[in-house]
């Protein structure tokens, strides 16, 4: 235990603050220097610790991106004080945003299923060539690349 941290009930490693959140090791570090977690305490033989607080804040913020919130969507949850009504108004803000984006989403999706399905549906496999090799080519002659979808997809990150 690291007698820095006096409130701390238990000091974690790396590898088992990991275990215990879910995020792997790697991931710990990159939400570290990316600012969603303080920098960890080191102990006298200069292993990163972690208390029983930051495994909670590594399980938010896996939670979060688990429903494909981007890092500064998390970044702003974090910032935000659960009993400030002003705070829960910004977390309605940004919650309804994210939501805006993933309805966008499903739209794009649900056109890639389409143009996928129009595509499958172009070939029954017994002709002398493919005919799904063959739409691919001309749409490759033609087309810039992006996804067969109507809109270009964005990456949410």
């Amino acid at each position: 235990m690291n007698a820095s941290k006096p409130h701390a009930v238990q000091d974690y490693r790396i590898g088992q603050a990991a275990a215990r959140s879910g995020v792997s090791a790697a991931n710990i570090r990159y939400y570290e220097a990316q600012g969603l977690i303080a920098p960890a305490e080191r102990s006298e033989s200069s292993y990163r610790l972690y208390s029983e607080a930051d495994v909670h804040q590594l399980r938010f913020i896996r939670l979060c991106r688990a429903m494909d919130m981007s890092l500064d969507e998390v970044r702003t949850l974090l910032a935000l004080d659960l009993r400030s009504k002003a705070d829960c108004e910004a977390a309605c803000v940004t919650l309804d945003e994210h939501l805006s984006h993933v309805r966008q989403r499903l739209e794009e999706l649900r056109a890639l299923e389409a143009d996928l399905v129009a595509l499958r549906n172009g070939c029954d496999g017994n002709g002398p060539h493919c005919r799904i090799i063959e739409a691919l080519h001309r749409r490759a002659d033609v087309q810039p690349l992006e996804p067969l979808g109507a809109s270009p997809a964005h990456r949410h990150v």
